[in-house]
């Protein structure tokens, strides 16, 4: 089964606190990603994102990297990985230099982004991801390419995400426990927002809405790139653990109703539609308990108010306002509960639909709805993604200045002056 390197391979990782999902792809020139490979297990030592069970972790990568493996026929050496663990978060860096007129050449622009780079203080969290945005022309902001332009004034804004160093370093050390190598560690927004959004959506301005099992990731796209993140320590898991506490259910159980029988919309049947939660305890003379479709949908409404808040509050702090900033995107997996779209839009008074990944050839249905979104936009990230400001080295002398307001606004702003 063994075979040698193949450089146009990608096998990707996404590691999260309800499953650990492995996915193989070729990466062919000239032609589209093609899957042949995946694979699943539960994950068992994953709390809200963080490694919290070096072992059971360990294990779970392993067997999920072995299924892909057999599917595909062949043998990895290194993977992209997946991380969402809470605490993400965004910031913002904006970098001047006085050109004195000249046509601004690649050189400018590079030294420009290592100026960016070095001027970052991440404070006590390390830099996950480092992107140029916007550029910034005598003023005029918003320009997406400066090259071959004049300017006596040349800045760009530096958005760099951010993420705390211990987390990072026990998902790193859990990989190669599993003997893969570590090709790169990508937040799970910015994959995401590869396999969900449009690259129109990403140029107008969206938000990303990723409802995990222990956290749900906010993010907002614009001019094509990610211009803001925060992390809300809430998720789906939260939902089923309401319906095991109300119901005194065990939580596979819970998990397995709310699947089959929830929904964050009512309808005038569910006072008459009954379920049937099964035994509660080994006793097979016991009678299995029976509820009301409706007393369950209360429960999950009553928790998806609370996310619903969080998020719309999270929007609000970062600027996601106006007649601009009105879609909203849902994926993960708790995307896939009956009519959340829907129950979103009415709590959020914004637009709102179910991303799913854009198709892969060869993947397979079933990892071809919200909660596998993460694992296409590894995979694309990987073979397209934007180029990351830690790789460059070189020095500069440039004027460091810290940006005021959001990214979100400067985006905004600029677009309001082209129309």
């Amino acid at each position: 089964m063994a075979q040698g390197r193949n450089d146009n391979l990608i096998t990707v990782l996404d590691i999260g606190s309800s499953k650990i999902c492995a996915m193989i792809v070729r990466n062919p020139e000239g032609s589209d990603l093609q899957v042949l490979g995946t694979g699943q297990r539960e994950s068992k030592g994953v709390r809200r994102g963080y490694i919290a069970d070096m072992e059971a972790t360990e294990a779970g990568i392993r067997a999920a990297v072995e299924q892909a493996e057999r599917i595909a026929g062949l043998n990895i050496d290194s993977a992209w990985v997946g991380f969402s663990a809470g605490g993400l978060a965004s910031k913002v860096t904006t970098i001047e230099a006085d050109l004195g007129g000249y046509r601004i050449e690649e050189a400018h622009i590079r030294d420009l982004h290592i100026a960016g780079l070095n001027a970052i203080d991440p404070e006590d969290k390390q830099i996950l991801h480092a992107h140029p945005t916007l550029y910034t022309l005598d003023g005029l902001a918003g320009v997406k390419n400066p090259l071959g332009l004049h300017a006596d004034q040349l800045g760009v804004d530096i958005h760099a995400v951010l993420t705390e160093r211990s987390p990072m370093r026990n998902l790193d050390h859990c990989v190669r426990a599993a003997y893969l190598g570590v090709d790169g560690i990508v937040a799970s927004p910015v994959a995401t927002g590869y396999a969900c959004l449009s690259a129109e959506e990403r140029e107008l301005g969206v938000a990303l809405v990723e409802l995990g099992a222990g956290v749900t990731n906010v993010s907002l796209f614009a001019g094509g790139m990610l211009v803001g993140l925060t992390s809300i320590p809430m998720g789906a898991a939260d939902i089923t653990d309401s319906i095991a506490t109300e119901f005194a259910m065990r939580r596979a159980q819970a998990e397995r109703v709310k699947c089959f029988h929830g929904s964050a919309t009512t309808s005038p049947r569910d006072n008459h539609d009954m379920i049937d939660l099964g035994p509660h305890s080994e006793d097979e003379g016991a009678e299995a308990p029976r509820i009301t479709r409706a007393q369950l949908i209360a429960v999950i409404r009553e928790r998806l108010e609370e996310l619903m808040t969080e998020v719309g509050n999270a929007l609000d702090a970062m600027g996601f306002t106006g007649p601009v900033g009105r879609q909203v995107v849902l994926t993960g997996g708790g995307a896939e509960l009956k009519g959340i779209a829907d129950f979103a839009q009415g709590a959020l008074g914004r637009t709102v639909r179910t991303g799913r990944p854009i198709a892969l050839a060869g993947l397979p249905e079933a990892h071809s709805g919200p909660g596998f979104a993460t694992l296409a936009g590894l995979a694309r990230f990987a073979a397209e993604g934007p180029a990351d400001l830690r790789v460059m080295q070189d020095q500069a002398q440039l004027i460091v200045t810290t940006a005021k307001g959001s990214l979100w606004n400067r985006f905004m702003a600029a677009f309001r002056s082209e129309y």
